[in-house]
């Protein structure tokens, strides 16, 4: 599991080429989540109130990785990028981003990339 949140942070940090699949996505959601919460729970021992320095400096530190790997879900969907920003339609926006993150992926190739899920050729693999 934790493998997905090592590879995106190690090989696709701003990577916004390409395609990504549901469990990538899911998985470093999952990850980010639990991260943020053992940060916040330590700011809250160490008496910061409202988010405090660990929460910032993990925010901050995954804005890139999370809005590319966004994108590259989108792109498994033949969706653009550019589709992140119904995210800020109030309330509908988010619901319908949601929608896009859990729609199975493509099969086959799409004009973003090969499938993701499709086993490797031997000239891929060489």
């Amino acid at each position: 599991m934790k493998e997905y949140f090592i590879s995106i942070l190690k090989n696709h940090y701003c990577d916004f080429k390409g395609r990504a699949r549901r469990k990538e996505f899911w998985m470093f959601t999952l990850w980010c989540f639990l991260i943020a919460l053992a940060t916040a729970i330590i700011d809250i021992i160490l008496g910061f109130q409202g988010g405090g320095p660990f929460t910032l400096l993990f925010a901050l530190a995954l804005i890139l990785p999370s809005l590319g790997l966004t994108v590259r879900r989108l792109h498994d969907i033949n969706y653009s990028g550019w589709w992140y920003f119904i995210s800020f339609i109030p309330l509908i926006g988010g619901l319908i981003l949601l929608y896009f993150t859990i729609k199975e992926g493509d099969k086959g190739p799409n004009q973003y990339g090969p499938d993701p899920k499709a086993e490797p050729t031997p000239e891929q693999q060489a």
